[in-house]
Order: C-alpha cells, then sequence, then structure tokens
C-alpha cells in the first residue's frame, strides 16, 4: 500500500508544506463514479486536423515549442481526441495547477450561495468574520468589501505578488493566521473600483466557507464538486490550521483537470447532475472587469475565470474562457467549438508562460475544421497573441 509523503508544494512561487498520495494513488477512499472513463475518439472523427495536431505534438517532442511543456489535452464534443505527456510526466500523476485553483473556488462560492449558506455576491466580507477583533487597518473602505470584490480581483486592498517581501510571499509562509494577515491588509482604493491581482482575497474565500459551513475550501470541495466528477486523486495545499490555499495550491491529474474544463462547457453539469448552477456558470464567464487595450482584441476578467478574444476566425464572436495558473497551467473553454484544451508545464519565465496561449490560437485552434469562409485577418490574429503574451 503506497503511503502519503511530505512535499513542499511550490504555490505561486513559494513554498507551503503539506501531504499529497503518492503517484497514481487516490488520496482518500474513492467516493462518487471514480469508474467513469473519458469517451476517447482521433481528432479527424470529431472535426479536427489530426496531421495539424501531430505535427504540433512532434514540434514539443523536439523541444522546438513549450520545452517545459508537461501535458497537452484536447476534448472535443465531449470525447478525448488528443493527450500527450512530455518530459517524463505520466498520466496518473497529478500536477501543481497554481492560479488555475482560483477557477474551481469560484465553483466552491456559486454552490455556496445556491445552497444559501453564502447569501449573494453582495454580501460583505467582514460579516463573515463576526468574532475577528482587532482588525488593522480599518476604515469605510474596507467595512464595504463585498464578496464580488474578491472574485473580481478589486478588493483596493494593498495586497500585491511582486517577488520577495512582497504581502503574498509573507502570507505563504505563514503556518497560520492567514484571514487576519489579509483582513489588516491597507486599503489603498475604494473596492470595486480598481484591478489588482490579489491571491490572499481568494486564499481568504476558504475562511469563509468554513465559518459559513464548517468546511474549509479542501473539504467543501471534496463533497460537492471532486466528488460527483469522480476525482479521487488530488491534493490541495493547506497551512498548519487546515486553511486551504485556495489561490494556487490545487494538484490534478491532466485527465481531471479537464473534467473541470468539460463541467463549465457543459453549463455546471455533469451527466444527470447540476454540479455548479448554470446561472452561476454564465456570471462566471462574463466579463466583469474590462482589461481590453485600445487596438487591441477584447479580454477581462469574470469570477476568477479570464476572458480572452474569440477565435480570430470564428463566426460567433463568442469568448474563450481560460483558467490561468504560474508556469504556464491553462485550461481553455471554447464554447464555439465545443472544446476544452488543458496545458500543463514548467515555464520559468514570463515568455514562456504566456506562449502557451499562442500556441492555443495559432495551432490549435486552426487545427479546427470548418466550412469555407472569407479569410481570416492575421493582423488581428497577430494581435491576439502579441497581447495575451504580454499581459
Amino acid at each position: 500500500m503506497k503511503t502519503n509523503k511530505v512535499l513542499l508544494v511550490l504555490v505561486c512561487g513559494l513554498v507551503l508544506v503539506g501531504q499529497i498520495a503518492a503517484p497514481g494513488a487516490a488520496a482518500g477512499p474513492a467516493q462518487g463514479p471514480a469508474s467513469w472513463e473519458w469517451p476517447v475518439a482521433k481528432p479527424d472523427e470529431k472535426g479536427l486536423d489530426g496531421r495539424k495536431l501531430a505535427e504540433l505534438v512532434a514540434a514539443i517532442r523536439k523541444g522546438e515549442l513549450l520545452p517545459r511543456l508537461h501535458a497537452l489535452l484536447i476534448v472535443r464534443n465531449g470525447h478525448l481526441v488528443l493527450e500527450e505527456y512530455f518530459r517524463g510526466w505520466k498520466a496518473d500523476q497529478v500536477h501543481t495547477l497554481q492560479s488555475v485553483s482560483k477557477s474551481f473556488t469560484s465553483a466552491l462560492v456559486g454552490m455556496a450561495i445556491a445552497r444559501g449558506e453564502f447569501k449573494s455576491v453582495e454580501e460583505k466580507v467582514l460579516d463573515f468574520f463576526p468574532g475577528m477583533k482587532g482588525i488593522a487597518n480599518m476604515d469605510e473602505r474596507k467595512a464595504s468589501m463585498r464578496l464580488e470584490d474578491i472574485l473580481t480581483m478589486r478588493t483596493g486592498t494593498d495586497y500585491d505578488e511582486s517577488g520577495p517581501d512582497s504581502p503574498h510571499w509573507h502570507l505563504n509562509r505563514l503556518t497560520s493566521g492567514w484571514d487576519k494577515f489579509y483582513l489588516d491588509r491597507p486599503m489603498l482604493a475604494p473596492p470595486g473600483t480598481v484591478f489588482r491581482y490579489d491571491s490572499g482575497g481568494v486564499i481568504l474565500l476558504s475562511a469563509m466557507l468554513k465559518n459559513r459551513t464548517g468546511m474549509h475550501a479542501h473539504e467543501y470541495a471534496d463533497r460537492h464538486l471532486f466528488q460527483p466528477l469522480g476525482i479521487v486523486n488530488k491534493f490541495w495545499a493547506k497551512n498548519l490550521e487546515g486553511h486551504t490555499h485556495a489561490g494556487g495550491g490545487l494538484a490534478l491529474t491532466g485527465r481531471d483537470t479537464a473534467k473541470f474544463g468539460l463541467l463549465y462547457l457543459n453549463g455546471g453539469r455533469w451527466g444527470d447532475v447540476q454540479v455548479v448552477p448554470e446561472d452561476w456558470v454564465r456570471e462566471s464567464l462574463k466579463m466583469h472587469v474590462d482589461l481590453t487595450v485600445p487596438g487591441q482584441p477584447p479580454s477581462g476578467y469574470g469570477y476568477l475565470w479570464w476572458v480572452f478574444a474569440p477565435d480570430p476566425r470564428g463566426t460567433s464572436g463568442q469568448y474563450v474562457y481560460a483558467a490561468r495558473g504560474r508556469f504556464g497551467q491553462y485550461i481553455f473553454v471554447v464554447p464555439e467549438h465545443e472544446m476544452v484544451v488543458v496545458v500543463l508545464g514548467d515555464a520559468k519565465d514570463s515568455a514562456g508562460m504566456g506562449k502557451p496561449i499562442e500556441v492555443f490560437y495559432d495551432r490549435i485552434l486552426t487545427a479546427v475544421r470548418r466550412q469555407p469562409a472569407p479569410g481570416p485577418d492575421l493582423r488581428t490574429e497577430r494581435k491576439i497573441t502579441r497581447f495575451m503574451i504580454e499581459s
């Protein structure tokens, strides 16, 4: 029998200590439809150009593209049409998702609202902590912070992640007190007014779940999200108080990561079960924060989901949605083509971390077979890949 090992987990570039099951072992007892298997098809059977995708895989294996890639999976029309692992990675190994974890946390919030455990996105954050005393830097701005401000990265706090000595660096080195550390942060702006990437607020959501449900995020996910999806091989980092690192500590296999993408592609439904409320999925993928740069294709942020530009060769104008994490972790959800794309890797610089977006637009979406139409605007395509990488 394989035993759990202590692992140093890199979360957003920093180290946490936790427990992880040995590769291939279930983290806890099997729950739900764990025997469910992905239906598999060849790319050409599902309207994709198999030759183009084979060329992409060959280029990756040669090190010509994405030299630090670990996994690439493509789902089309509910079928797994491509599953490739690189550099010794295996299908049954859990892989860090980094900030892709945030999109899972968003799903938990939606479920908590639907279950009546959270009131709404308008609920004040401090209402979740009635017993917390001595919160520093209190003012009207902090008192007005809403749940929605966390979901849209507009809390107004000074929290940032800009390397050593940043608030995020310090939080990740605390073994307890993450909730108080975040709530003590000084305010820089009124909540809801300025987009500022903020993992600390997302980590706070686990304490908010605990205070309302008695369960931290990893426990709540086990019961309400992972169980119906049949996800048993998993790891979610937490501190010594059991507070889940809801902003970046989740690790799953490639196939189970793709399940989450398919869940959102299907409006929160898994088989006959509505796992995440459909209206929450729709609201989460809405562009609540417009981050479009003048002269560039549209982009923005929803409820802990990124909103990317539509397929430039497409006809519907539907956005592409992405869960995105450091070191090149992605779930792309493409409603126009009924596709989910999972990318997992270990890129070391910003160019390498953004490169999967270029590959997605230039090498994967171009493999979709479609009816003859007027030629694409190549200038627009170049703008999309350049903007996404630089951002």
